[in-house]
């Protein structure tokens, strides 16, 4: 599976949505380029690198975070613990780490690679697409979390019945489920089979 170097090559500390850059990729998952964020989302979506990030309490609970209302893709809106984009020449594994202390004050105690997935997820509420080659990681989660309110609106720790039950009335991203079946392996690795996930 190939991914970029560790080194980051751009970093910006507060940039917008147009002005951030992305790695994009081929079918294979290798850096032809790079484009702005919102660009690379606009209909019909370029192909781009991202990250899913699916942690778990020390019960086997999964982390959902509910997006800020500010964000200005997928606002409101239900999701995994943390996902995002690495930084052009930043590999997925540091990118995903970093995201997930930015928006949830927390660094996992364990993060584990869990696979790649390929799809295209249009929003119909902003007519953004989702067009992402997504490396998935899960890992464990034990200290308190902090979350950034620019980012983060609420989060929850849910077993599999209660991510089903949330899920039959609560609005979740459109990469959700498609991201949460493709890590399914390396979580129930994780959790054990008694979680039930």
């Amino acid at each position: 599976m190939p991914i970029t170097p560790a080194t980051t090559t751009h970093r910006p500390s507060n940039g917008t949505a147009d002005e951030i850059l992305l790695e994009l990729v081929d079918e294979n998952g290798v850096t032809i380029g790079t484009a702005e964020k919102l660009a690379a989302h606009q209909s019909p979506g370029q192909l781009h690198r991202a990250f899913s990030v699916f942690l778990f309490d020390e019960q086997g609970r999964l982390l959902l975070q509910r997006r800020a209302l500010g964000k200005y893709h997928s606002p409101g809106v239900w999701s995994n613990t943390c996902c995002g984009h690495p930084y052009p020449g930043e590999a997925p594994f540091a990118a995903a780490a970093r995201r997930t202390h930015e928006e949830l004050g927390v660094s996992p105690s364990l993060l584990a690679e869990a696979g790649t997935v390929r799809y295209n997820h249009p929003d119909p509420a902003s007519g953004l697409v989702e067009q992402e080659y997504n490396h998935l990681f899960v890992g464990l989660v034990q200290a308190p979390l902090r979350p950034d309110a620019e980012e983060v609106g609420e989060t929850a720790f849910v077993s599999p019945a209660e991510l089903a039950e949330r899920h039959g009335k609560d609005t979740f991203s459109s990469w959700f489920m498609t991201v949460l079946d493709a890590a399914r392996p390396a979580v129930r690795e994780l959790t054990g089979p008694s979680a039930g996930w």
